[in-house]
């Protein structure tokens, strides 16, 4: 029979584009309506480039991106030309670069846009964003002595700072302009004209929502830029003086005069104090960093200035204050009823500034939220808001950077017996340490177990927390953090270089908290970190020794290798799994040869279970449970049910699953004859009988279990 072949390619290059060129009266809007007029122009089409390059052209696509389009106009093609006017003038041809950027009458018509009033449409106002930053970034000098000479032009930009395109804008100023020599010029002309201040002032109560988030958000990205740039141009001749103008004190000073002098509203403290947050940022990372520090050994890397400290310093009892009672708010439903009193975004946010100051270690500072009782503050919100885990965090963090003062303060000067001169913090400081009195931030350590009662305060909340459980009711959304803290205070107490002060607070108890305090750490501290550690799905050996099998699980089985199952299905998803499972195009080469050369990575997945009789119905009911239709599925079943039915041969001969997975484990460690494992088994017969916690794993029950296989 005939065959009809269908060609996928059209070989005929010829587009259209070039056909409309070739008549004598196209005009611009008939080429932006073919579909392939970007890619003929990133092709650079020179018939194209040089219809587009023309004056009048250039000026309509100007236009085009900077006035509103008729009203009259269909909303879903409104915006079309614009829009594919933007995308020409930002091709990065460098035709019309030079073109847009050399000729003076074009760049007025796109600086006109900024003299239109606010509020500024934002399609057009992205559509003059990025044209404009596509030049300063191509023809740099030329806009840029261009932009300098619009005497209007950084008022005309902070005046619609409300709108993220402008905001955007002033960061391509700061980020895109090279060389070095020159992009000093830029910010030596932007510090002239004062922006740094003109955005902080900004900030302000009597400033709309959209102008102080905008201008916060700037003023953050613009000392995170500044840091950045700093570190990776380490040959700059001067500093960068937007950073230093955002650094000094008088700058935080009005930041902060803003923020509380006057009326005070929720978002211009937040807005403000997330400037102050990012000031307080390490140079390598951010709040993210404390965690890191509190779970890696309390190493730090700060380097804030001094004169950001000295701004904040004196304003540390506004924060206290708007700790105890911040702008008011209204009832909010929540899922567990309704609350009355919120948290609110400022008070959390001031718990996140306390939690950074407290992380730099500055004496001073230490020394005024401990006459302010701070932290019994914290500590009380942390109580009362039980179910606000953001809260629960800075709180933590706090306690963290509390007993990182200590830690790394006696780690520097136990390895100075001889009171040499140590370098804490950028400064030089001679100490002597006999004695932890002599530690000026140990004041903090006294305070949180002293005045803040931190042990009985922990043991209070977790004795109400087992009454209400007790009762029926739900577990308290804080006990996760809690005990996170309790084992800190532990940890440190067992073996930190702080652990015969935090020893003298535990024995300074009175008789019977004290004695609550040790049966805490000893029983359910204990258990519950015991209960917190359990590996719930391990999909490479779901159990690793003979001694985990014979501990009770607290999961069933079935509920591991359903999890098990359900983490395959999402690796079904990853980018790699073509290449570790399925099909590939070498195995359809040969199919008559091995039928089955698909499936051989399917046969070698291997499961671990503990097989009997009542647990084969349990697993099929699992993979059943979820798409019979797939082929894969239906082949783990039959693996499945092959492992079962050879298990169930090996128990019928004596061989019970716990010897097996025994002599794997010492094949696998280099053990051939299960001496080690004799050894264990004999040294856990001759230990006494263990408490309540850890029943499961008597030797009563590991003889049970075995006698069981």
């Amino acid at each position: 029979c005939p065959i009809t072949m269908f060609w996928k390619f059209d070989l005929n290059t010829t587009s259209h584009v070039d056909k409309l060129l070739d008549k004598e009266d196209v005009t611009l809007q008939e080429l932006m309506d073919e579909d392939d007029i970007l890619q003929e122009c990133k092709a650079q089409n020179r018939k194209l480039l040089d219809f587009l390059c023309q004056q009048h052209c250039m000026e309509e696509l100007v236009t085009l991106i900077t006035h509103e389009p008729p009203l009259d106009m269909d909303e879903k093609v409104r915006f079309k030309y614009p829009n594919t006017a933007c995308e020409l003038l930002t091709s990065d041809v460098p035709q019309i670069n030079d073109k847009l950027g050399g000729d003076e009458t074009l760049l007025n018509i796109l600086y006109d846009f900024l003299d239109h009033e606010p509020p500024l449409n934002p399609l057009l106002a992205s559509f003059f964003s990025k044209t404009i930053g596509n030049l300063i970034a191509r023809k740099t000098e030329q806009v840029i002595a261009f932009l300098r000479k619009k005497e209007k032009f950084i008022s005309l930009v902070l005046k619609h700072i409300d709108t993220s395109a402008m905001m955007d804008l002033l960061l391509r100023l700061i980020s895109c302009v090279e060389p070095a020599t020159l992009r000093q010029e830029v910010l030596n002309w932007l510090n002239e004209a004062k922006i740094i201040q003109r955005l902080v002032e900004l900030i302000h109560s009597s400033q709309d929502e959209d102008r102080q988030s905008n201008a916060s958000q700037t003023l953050c990205d613009i000392i995170r830029l500044s840091r950045d740039q700093s570190n990776q141009l380490q040959d700059i001749p001067e500093p960068d003086p937007l950073l230093t103008a955002l650094e000094s004190q008088e700058c935080v000073e009005q930041l902060l005069k803003n923020m509380f002098d006057g009326e005070q509203t929720e978002n211009c403290i937040v807005n403000g104090t997330q400037v102050l947050l990012t000031l307080l940022e390490s140079r390598r990372s951010g709040v993210e960093g404390l965690m890191d520090s509190y779970t890696q050994g309390f190493e730090r890397s700060y380097t804030v200035n001094s004169s950001i400290l000295h701004g904040i310093e004196p304003r540390l009892k506004d924060f206290h204050q708007l700790l105890l009672s911040p702008p008011k708010k209204t009832a909010i439903l929540t899922t567990i009823g309704v609350l009355e009193e919120p948290l609110g975004n400022a008070r959390l946010h001031g718990s996140r500034l306390i939690a950074a100051l407290l992380h730099t270690n500055t004496p001073s500072i230490n020394q005024e939220l401990c006459r302010l009782s701070t932290m019994n503050l914290l500590l009380d919100l942390f109580f009362k808001y039980t179910w606000n885990n953001f809260l629960h965090f800075q709180v933590e963090l706090s306690i963290a950077a509390i007993l990182s003062h200590s830690v790394q303060e006696v780690k520097t000067t136990t390895n100075d017996t001889e009171n040499k001169e140590e370098v804490l913090n950028g400064n030089v400081a001679t100490e002597n340490v006999e004695t932890p009195e002599n530690n000026p931030e140990n004041i903090m350590v006294t305070h949180l177990f002293q005045k803040c009662c931190l042990v009985q305060r922990i043991l209070d909340a977790w004795e109400a927390n087992d009454k209400i459980q007790a009762e029926g009711g739900m577990r308290r959304g804080n006990m996760g953090h809690l005990t996170r803290i309790a084992n800190a205070v532990v940890q440190n107490m067992e073996k930190g270089p702080m652990q015969t002060q935090i020893s003298e607070f535990i024995k300074e108890l009175p008789e019977d908290c004290r004695g609550r305090w040790e049966s805490f750490v000893e029983e359910t501290l204990t258990e519950t970190n015991r209960r917190n550690t359990v590996d719930l799905v391990s999909t490479h050996h779901l159990h690793s020794s003979s001694e985990d099998e014979d501990i009770e699980s607290a999961f069933p089985n079935e509920l591991s290798l359903q999890q098990a199952f359900s983490e395959y299905q999402i690796q079904q998803m990853t980018a790699n799994f073509v290449d570790q499972f399925g099909f590939n195009d070498e195995e359809f080469a040969d199919q008559d040869d091995n039928i089955n050369a698909p499936f051989d990575r399917i046969a070698e997945i291997n499961f671990n279970i503990d097989a009997d009789d009542d647990s084969v119905s349990g697993y099929l009911g699992i993979f059943c449970r979820t798409d019979s239709s797939n082929l894969v599925l239906i082949v783990l079943i039959q693996i499945i049910c092959n492992h079962l039915a050879r298990q169930k041969i090996l128990d019928k001969f004596g061989a019970s699953q716990t010897s097996e997975s025994s002599s794997k484990s010492d094949l696998e460690n280099g053990d051939h004859d299960g001496s080690v494992d004799s050894e264990e088994e004999e040294e856990t017969e001759q230990q006494p009988p263990p408490s309540s916690a850890s029943k499961s794993n008597t030797p009563e029950q590991k003889d049970s279990d075995s006698s069981e296989g």
